[in-house]
């Protein structure tokens, strides 16, 4: 009920509170219908879609970026503009399609700092751990595939899921 009283006490304060039911922030629980006729226990409803239907929560994925002048976070030594950062990943798309190392190619070709060190190493992380394009990428290979380029404002990525 301290959960009710705060949401009752900000909503107050911003001035949301107009034609709101009295019992409303007063420690007196809300009606049994509340409950059974229109909520679903967040359980019932998470259990419900299979991970199948949803996707996995957490995944394992490399990247190698090739970033440009004027992208965020670029080195002040990275003079290609945008075209060359492009044509250069799709050069390491071809590379790694043909059969070379991503361990190698990262260390390499990745303008991430410390990439090289971890040969484009991500790790495991959920999908707001990372910028949407990227993780809407990332998420959406199968283990082992590769993305075409992907560009957020760091540059182009080319990601592999890797579990």
């Amino acid at each position: 009920m301290r959960s009710v009283a705060l949401l009752t006490a900000a909503l107050t304060l911003v001035g949301c509170m107009q034609n709101v039911h009295p019992r409303v922030g007063t420690g007196v629980p809300p009606p049994d219908w509340i409950e059974t006729e229109h909520a679903a226990p967040v359980e019932d409803t998470q259990a419900a879609a299979p991970e199948s239907e949803t996707g996995p929560t957490e995944i394992s994925a490399r990247h190698i970026l090739i970033s440009y002048r004027g992208a965020a976070h670029s080195a002040p030594t990275i003079v290609r503009s945008k075209q060359e950062a492009l044509a250069r990943a799709q050069e390491v798309l071809a590379r790694l399609r043909a059969g070379e190392d991503f361990a190698a190619l990262s260390v390499d070709f990745t303008d991430e700092p410390g990439g090289a060190e971890r040969q484009g190493e991500l790790g495991r992380f959920t999908r707001d751990k990372m910028v949407k394009r990227f993780a809407d990428a990332a998420f959406a290979l199968e283990p082992g595939q590769y993305s075409e380029p992907v560009e957020t404002q760091f540059g182009f990525h080319i990601i592999q899921r890797t579990e």
